[in-house]
């Protein structure tokens, strides 16, 4: 089988590349999903808030991923779900399903497999292993697509995203959550989903907080949760326990990347996604990456935009696969991470800059260098950790040579 274009991943950003270069005049794509079903993660976000910045209007998880569904069957784009690839070489595509083994060469591939979430065991969290303890995001599926309310009375450690939503989520389900505990001294999710999510529930927010013990035989009986220091060590005396039956943790994403390291990808140490140019280009020649698998996104509608520019680089490499020289981009003061992570020259259109700050700040200025030379300047009125900073850099002041460096300088709040 042949295909100029194969997608691993059928989630948002799968689908957004494939209708994007379909509209570009890329035929013969295939996207392969290894669940039953295209949406990814959207297929258990039934609240709303959606396609906000895509369309204008909030839509539930399996709205928003039901337009694009029916854009691909309208377009006629090929689909595989419920289809694992095993191995990518040399752009031959090997994956498997119900039907067998089977082998796709592709003219360019794009990786989009989407993050998971970080589990007990990479946390180290000390105590027993009762039932009862889940991921934000399996207690999410479990009571949105199987139907089962996981426990009654629950405690939520991290407050990412996931973490908020599914506080609201279980209160509405009648059951009580009593605390939503915080390792930093500052909110992971978004200020709205803080507004919406535990304030309008009067749910507490325990900041520069960790759970410490874990209590219970066959079924969580409660937990301890300790204030932390600077360092993020428990502090003496400061325990105190909780009894519940539930413990949901919202630690963190990691993206999907197990592929890309067999591939031989380059990765970022500190996203766990491969380095791109502006692209999405990966460092394997006709290999792109958009969306979590890249690095962990706010919204949706910013996975979506992000798999078009994928998708607008694989149909310019598929009709000139030119060799590359680049440059590098590298996160400066007070950044924890800058995609792209490289520029490939020469840089024709403008190149937007996605990165996190590594503390909340008042006032920040986002600075563009080149050897110490300021090319370009940006400011926000706060900037924080939790929500992704957009920069744009005009092509013009791109530089030919040397290293790009982005810096932040603010009010600590």
């Amino acid at each position: 089988m042949r295909a100029a274009l194969v997608i691993i991943g059928g989630g948002p950003a799968g689908m957004g590349a494939a209708l994007e270069a379909h509209r570009l005049g890329v035929r013969e794509i295939i996207i392969i999903e290894r669940d039953l079903s295209l949406g990814g993660i959207l297929q258990q976000c039934i609240h709303n808030g959606f396609g906000l910045h895509l369309f204008g209007e909030e839509l539930t998880g399996g709205e928003y991923a039901q337009r694009f569904i029916d854009q691909l069957q309208a377009a006629g784009i090929h689909v595989l779900t419920d289809t694992m690839v095993l191995s990518v070489e040399s752009g031959l595509v090997r994956a498997v399903n119900t039907a067998g083994v089977m082998e796709i060469q592709a003219g360019a591939i794009i990786l989009a497999m989407g993050c998971r979430e970080r589990t007990r065991g990479a946390i180290n969290i000390p105590g027993a292993r009762p039932a009862g303890i889940y991921t934000a995001g399996a207690a999410q599926r479990l009571l949105n697509i199987e139907g089962f309310l996981p426990g009654k009375r629950a405690v939520i450690l991290g407050s990412g995203d996931i973490g908020l939503i599914m506080a609201r989520r279980l209160t509405l389900e009648g059951a009580k959550v009593l605390a939503v505990a915080e390792l930093m001294p500052w909110s992971n999710g978004l200020a709205r989903n803080i507004a919406q999510c535990l304030n309008d529930f009067d749910i507490p927010l325990l900041l520069s907080h960790t759970v410490v013990g874990i209590h219970g035989g066959k079924r969580l009986q409660g937990v301890t949760l300790a204030r932390v220091d600077d360092k993020f060590l428990p502090l003496a005396g400061s325990e105190f326990c909780v009894p519940c039956d539930l413990l949901l943790l919202s630690v963190g994403l990691v993206p999907e990347n197990e592929l890309s390291r067999k591939l031989g990808i380059e990765i970022d140490p500190v996203t766990n996604g491969p380095l791109v140019d502006q692209n999405l280009h990966t460092s394997l020649t006709g290999i792109f990456a958009c969306g979590n698998v890249v690095h962990v996104h706010d919204l949706v509608d910013f996975v979506t935009l992000e798999s078009r520019r994928a998708a607008a680089g694989a149909a310019a490499w598929l009709q000139n696969p030119r060799p590359r020289q680049t440059i590098t981009v590298n996160p400066g003061k007070n950044i924890s991470y800058v995609v792209p992570q490289r520029l490939s020259l020469p840089a024709e259109e403008d190149v937007t800059f996605l990165f996190r700050v590594k503390k909340p700040l008042n006032k920040a200025t986002f600075t563009v260098s080149n050897r110490g030379v300021e090319l370009h300047r940006g400011k926000r009125l706060v900037a924080l950790p939790a929500e992704m900073v957009e920069l744009k850099l005009p092509a013009g002041k791109i530089p030919a040579s040397g290293e790009i460096t982005i810096d932040c300088r603010g009010e600590e709040r």
